[in-house]
């Protein structure tokens, strides 16, 4: 039992260590001189530690306005995909009409759709509505690209909640309405605070439909404004990694202020018989 017990801890750490190396190199990269940077060797352990290429991404010009850009679009569009996408999955989990199941297949189909396939489609018509260069074009895309997660995501958790307790509500005179807010809605915390997460990190990673549609630079936001690292003369490896740990910092924060509702979240599905 003991050997066991160990075994599966060394693998657990074992596929810590596999998905945390990335995010070290990162830093570790960071942190490097310059001159350490384009040696033949590389040392996991960096011996020589410096701040200049943090101070380099830090002062590099358009970062806090991409940062702004950024947390702009990417949380207006998960908000307003979380308040329709909820709307939405409690209509398809609760009401029984024509044509529901093939609306679920439809949302499952948009998932799928690789963001490539829609980049012309989308580009064309924000380009006839005159929606280019503007960032309420980009929010609409990532909210039309994260609603269908949400609607798909919350629709599961809203499942996993007894009817019977809306119905008991119900009983004891609450409306409809009432019986949501005040039963259903706080059950669903936890899946909410695992939906908004995953798809904030969609609509904050996205690179292509920002690059397509932005050409303003003062518009760009922080995944346009990391490739200008890359230029003619080389990439800025420090800078850019540098740069690279300061785009995750939002999206560790975020996910560390709401990491036990979350864990909660992805877990409730598997506790609910």
């Amino acid at each position: 039992m003991i050997a066991k017990k160990v075994a599966a801890n060394a693998v657990a750490l074992l596929v810590a260590l596999f998905f945390a190396f990335p995010t070290y190199w990162m830093v570790a990269t960071a942190l490097k001189p310059r001159s350490e940077l384009l040696t033949t060797g590389y040392d996991l352990i960096p011996f020589s530690v410096t701040n200049a290429n943090f101070t380099t991404a830090w002062t590099k010009p358009g970062f806090l306005g991409a940062l702004g850009n950024s947390l702009l679009v990417s949380l207006t569009a998960v908000l307003a995909a979380l308040v329709v996408g909820l709307l939405a999955a409690v209509a398809l989990s609760r009401m029984r009409f024509r044509g529901r199941k093939g609306f679920v297949m439809m949302m499952l189909v948009a998932q799928m759709a690789p963001f490539e396939a829609l980049l012309i489609p989308m580009f064309l018509m924000m380009r006839d509505l005159d929606l280019l260069n503007r960032l309420p074009s980009l929010t609409l895309i990532y909210f039309a690209v994260t609603l269908p997660f949400c609607a798909w995501t919350l629709r599961g958790f809203v499942n996993g909640i007894p009817l019977e307790l809306e119905e008991a509500a119900m009983v004891d005179g609450c409306g409809r309405w009432g019986a949501f807010r005040r039963v259903t809605l706080p059950l669903l915390g936890p899946g909410l605070v695992a939906t908004s997460v995953f798809a904030f990190v969609t609509a904050w990673n996205e690179f292509l439909f920002a690059l397509s549609l932005i050409r303003d630079q003062d518009l760009q936001t922080l995944p346009v404004w990391l490739s200008g690292f890359q230029s003619q003369f080389g990439t800025d490896w420090g800078g850019a990694m540098a740069a690279s740990a300061l785009f995750t910092l939002p999206v560790l924060v975020f996910f560390l202020i709401v990491q036990r509702k979350m864990v909660t979240g992805v877990t409730a599905g598997a506790v609910k018989g």
